[in-house]
């Protein structure tokens, strides 16, 4: 599902459209990366994001709101204090002190891990992640894994775009998780 059915939301979704950035061939030919930074420099649409997200989650008794390495902890947290949740990080290896679940993945160029602290998410707890791009949902799917083995129901995925062309909305749909995006990625660099 994405955002944007009524008027009010349609009008706060193209605001955050406009505010966010194509870079061609970055970081690699043939790459167009979507660079949130620009949506961060907008206070409105800013604010919209996250507004967009707590109006959806508010009355879904979410108690965990997971954030992923890095872009999930720009929106994560202040959805989690609007909705009266927890802040749990998922982060790439050796970056959290202390005892650690562990979930390796395959990404299309080699493979990954997320982290998070034993004893974050405990069974019962209704957890949301949030991320700033699905784009295979690799990444996605190793965080819905690793909450649902600390005994974590994963409600939704929840991200700002969505690129379309890579299927990761099927691949979460294969493993039985809705998601909600705000905007589906734009090709043609803005100014």
């Amino acid at each position: 599902m994405s955002a944007g059915e009524n008027g009010d939301s349609a009008g706060r979704i193209n605001g955050i459209k406009s505010a966010l950035r194509v870079i061609p061939n970055f970081p690699k030919p043939g790459i167009m990366f979507q660079d949130i930074t620009t949506l961060l420099l907008d206070p409105k649409a800013f604010k919209d994001t996250i507004d967009l997200f707590v109006e959806r989650y508010k009355h879904e008794t979410i108690s965990v709101i997971a954030g992923i390495e890095a872009r999930g902890f720009i929106f994560g947290p202040p959805i989690a204090l609007a909705i009266g949740a927890k802040f749990v990080p998922l982060r790439k290896p050796k970056k959290l002190p202390g005892e650690v679940i562990s979930e390796k993945y395959i990404l299309e160029y080699g493979s990954d891990c997320l982290e998070m602290h034993v004893g974050a998410v405990e069974s019962g707890d209704r957890a949301l992640i949030v991320d700033d791009l699905i784009a295979t949902g690799g990444t996605l799917c190793a965080a819905m894994n690793l909450l649902e083995r600390a005994g974590a129901e994963v409600v939704e995925c929840a991200c700002v775009i969505e690129v379309p062309e890579l299927k990761g909305r099927e691949r979460l749909r294969s493993h039985g998780k809705p998601l909600y995006v705000l905007v589906e990625s734009q090709f043609v660099p803005s100014s």
